[in-house]
């Protein structure tokens, strides 16, 4: 660290921000890996799984570092990258802002409050820069719809559906149907923060939030925005086939305005990377940090305490 607190580039002499992975799950392999790869900027350091056979299978399809031991990884590395978990992320995200490392982290960033808010401080107090890949910022083109519609006013209210089929009633789980914390959580921590990445930049800040539930793990959560809108959210990892989808409608004194399709996700996540690599040069945080994604995890607890206090639908 310097005498200001901002963590310094390490190892000293490399030309380019050496980037580590931590995870090896489906995620991994299709998204984190093949867009560190393929980043232009930085340079794919190595990979730390939990199970270490598959961390090694994984690093040698790309031919870099299999590191036994997070810390090690840590040490080595300019920016940690999250592919993990979200309460296996948050301890080992605190672990490597103490070493210095920059965080590109997952969503959800946690699910607990207490955890989520230590990787926060843990960036702040160690000056490292941090950014939650939430793939509607970062996807093109909405991202810059996202933008577009951040710069409107007068809105009126939106509403938003989220509904995947990884476990559908009517087909085969999709191949991220095996992540345990997936099936214990639900579409409300899965998705529900892909909502929220958009409906908060445009509306506001949540100011209130009531939870319902409905059939399997499907979950409507009613917001109010600082702005005074009012916003709607259906989530569900467990939609039958013909039903799955994603869309969001904004609507207010400009007209009506809706998400537009996106693709190249690899691609997003390195406009991730870039991200933080922007944060870290400049000490400029970015809106879509550890502060947002604590953020997230607060509106998102909430309702889950009232999904609980309600009790299962009957």
């Amino acid at each position: 660290m310097n005498s200001s607190g901002a963590a310094t580039e390490r190892p000293p002499g490399r030309p380019r921000p050496r980037v580590g992975l931590l995870g090896t799950g489906p995620w991994a392999r299709r998204t984190h890996a093949p867009a560190l790869a393929a980043h232009a900027g930085s340079d794919f350091a190595g990979v730390w799984g939990r199970r270490p056979e598959a961390a090694a299978e994984l690093a040698a399809a790309y031919g870099v570092k299999v590191y036994e031991d997070p810390d090690a990884l840590f040490a080595d590395c300019h920016v940690a990258a999250f592919a993990l978990p979200p309460d296996v992320q948050a301890p080992l995200a605190v672990r490597a802002a103490a070493a210095g490392c920059h965080l590109l982290l997952d969503k959800p960033l946690a699910t607990t409050v207490a955890d989520a808010r230590a990787v926060a401080d843990a960036a702040t107090a160690h000056g490292v820069a941090s950014v939650v890949f939430l793939t509607l910022r970062f996807a093109e083109p909405t991202a810059g719809w996202v933008r577009e519609q951040a710069g409107r006013s007068g809105w009126f209210t939106a509403s938003a559906h989220w509904l995947g089929a990884v476990y559908p009633p009517d087909g085969e789980p999709s191949a991220y149907a095996e992540s345990p914390w997936r099936k214990a959580k639900g579409g409300l921590w899965d998705v529900g923060p892909h909502a929220l990445s958009v409906l908060i930049p445009v509306l506001g800040e949540v100011t209130a939030v009531t939870a319902a539930r409905g059939p399997s793990d499907l979950v409507q959560l009613a917001l109010r925005h600082a702005s005074g809108a009012a916003s709607t959210a259906v989530l569900s990892l467990s939609a039958p086939r013909a039903a799955a989808g994603v869309g969001l409608e904004l609507r207010g004194a400009q007209g009506v305005f809706r998400l537009p399709d996106w693709s190249d996700v690899p691609g997003a996540y390195g406009r991730a990377l870039d991200a933080v690599l922007t944060a870290a040069r400049t000490g400029v945080p970015d809106p879509r940090g550890a502060e947002f994604g604590a953020r997230l995890t607060e509106i998102l607890a909430e309702a889950e305490a009232q999904l609980a206090a309600a009790g299962p639908v009957t």
